[in-house]
């Protein structure tokens, strides 16, 4: 059977992003409206980041078709339309109004950030993001994440008590990236040393695991001295998860949830910054007009949004403290209401359950290492930002990704889109993934006789087959005379 061509392999995509555009075009219109409203004049000056918006999803698409990519459809739709919602919340805040130099800046963001993902997913497809992993790349990563940190505290300065880059940008971002392709890669090539815990299986093995420790402390202390308690949180969360996906070991897990309540400890005890905002947290109404009026104001108006909202137009976002950054959940909240919220979720949740597909569809431990790493960072800043807002958790400072205004998170998220669909396209047609590093260490691989049986069908499984039953090396000839395996067996099952 003849296979289908790329162009019509992508079908799917082409016809969901039609539709999101056709959505995100209604927005345009009550956005206009709005603008209109309050007498602010309108021109094509007002239209210019949505024409680049959908230019850049045709350019995306056709170029995914024209470089016969075969990876998630549905990430790319998900990510357009949160995009999309994003580019709509913002004109509305007014961050585009012209003659403001940072508008124009978050004017052509997107674009440069599709121009990322789409340059990560085309560089790294058919199998190529392994080579992240290769020679001495897994310390490259360690040393970027340190030396962004230092750099930016050397060079930085105090706003808000946290330290910025230059201009007010925020390098550490790229932390999200650097740091779990530090973590992914390490814990990947030491698998089977950090799978064996010793004193009868208690404790983890302390000298494998000291490189990996070693560099996050260094990383949290320099966090710390900066006071970026969200960058924090969410680094803590991957070395526990991605020990534990990549040994098997549940106790990693344990560990990891332990030493987050002794980091919770110290930031109560040593840093009077965490002490305040978790007794904002706790009893908002006895400080309204200090620390807790961020989360006062952003709570009043949800609560005026309701079920349905105020309408786009109709609310009150200069009452809302760091209304196009940190507080931009209040305001979709108080305009478009519990339903506009609820939608907005609900493409994060597809969002965060096709990386998490793509890590379980991986064919190497790298990989499934890699986008589970990645998701997981994505789904906490998430969390840590709507958590805050909302105030189900102490406020963090951290920006919601594709909605929030901030030009190095937006390029991030974008990067980490794109490695996340390099994943999803597997591996190069006719080619076989590589084997579990513990294939190697099989003696009876490394030793067999020419000609005699090899001791298990799977690469790194050196058990022998239960009695009575062969081992499955290919199907058997009528004369019982075991057949050769197909030259095919190896192809990816898509193409």
């Amino acid at each position: 059977m003849k296979a289908a061509s790329p162009w019509e392999q992508r079908r799917p995509e082409r016809e969901l992003l039609l539709i999101c555009l056709g959505g995100i075009g209604l927005g345009v219109i009550l956005v206009m409206g709005s603008l209109h409203g309050v007498g602010r004049p309108l021109g094509l000056a007002n239209l210019l980041p949505f024409f680049l918006y959908a230019l850049s999803l045709a350019g995306l698409h056709l170029a995914l078709v024209m470089a016969g990519f075969r990876g998630d459809q549905i990430l790319v739709v998900a990510v357009a339309f949160l995009a999309g919602f994003g580019l709509l919340a913002q004109t509305r805040l007014g961050a585009f109004a012209p003659g403001g130099g940072e508008a124009e800046l978050n004017d052509f963001a997107f674009v440069g950030g599709l121009g990322i993902m789409l340059a990560l997913a085309l560089g790294f497809m058919s199998g190529r993001y392994r080579t992240l992993a290769a020679g001495h790349w897994v310390w490259v990563w360690a040393g970027i994440s340190l030396l962004l940190v230092l750099v930016v505290l050397v060079t930085g300065q105090r706003f808000r008590g946290a330290v910025f880059g230059a201009g007010f940008i925020t390098p550490t971002e790229l932390l999200k990236v650097t740091f779990v392709l530090f973590a992914a890669a390490y814990i990947d090539r030491q698998a089977k040393a950090l799978g064996v815990w010793v004193f009868h299986g208690l404790l983890p093995p302390w000298r494998p695991l000291a490189p990996l420790v070693g560099v996050w402390v260094a990383l949290v202390v320099l966090l710390l001295v900066q006071r970026d308690l969200g960058m924090v949180l969410m680094l803590g969360l991957i070395p526990p998860i991605l020990l534990t996906l990549g040994t098997g070991r549940w106790g990693y897990l344990g560990l990891g949830l332990g030493g987050a309540g002794l980091l919770g400890w110290l930031l109560l005890a040593v840093f009077q910054h965490g002490e305040r905002r978790i007794q904002a947290w706790l009893a908002p109404f006895q400080d309204p007009t200090g620390d807790s009026w961020q989360v006062l104001q952003g709570l009043s108006g949800m609560y005026a949004g309701g079920l349905w909202g105020e309408g786009f137009g109709a609310g009150n976002p200069e009452y809302t403290p760091i209304a196009e950054s940190d507080f931009i959940y209040a305001v979709i909240g108080e305009e478009l209401g519990f339903v506009g919220t609820a939608l907005m979720l609900a493409f994060f949740l597809l969002l965060f359950l096709r990386g998490l597909r793509i890590a379980y569809g991986s064919r190497t431990p790298f990989g499934l290492l890699l986008a589970s790493g990645l998701t997981t960072v994505l789904a906490t800043q998430t969390l840590l930002n709507i958590g805050g807002v909302t105030n189900f958790i102490p406020l963090t400072g951290i920006t919601l990704p594709f909605i929030s205004q901030g030009g190095s998170s937006l390029l991030t998220a974008f990067a980490i889109l794109g490695l996340l669909l390099a994943i999803s396209d597997g591996e190069a047609p006719g080619t076989q993934a590589r084997a579990p590093r513990t294939a190697s260490a099989n003696p009876a691989k490394r030793h067999r006789p020419a000609g005699a049986p090899a001791a298990s069908p799977h690469p790194g499984h050196s058990d022998p087959p239960p009695p009575g039953r062969a081992p499955a090396l290919g199907r058997k000839r009528r004369g019982g005379a075991p057949a050769a395996a197909s030259p095919d067996s190896s192809r990816d099952a898509r193409d």
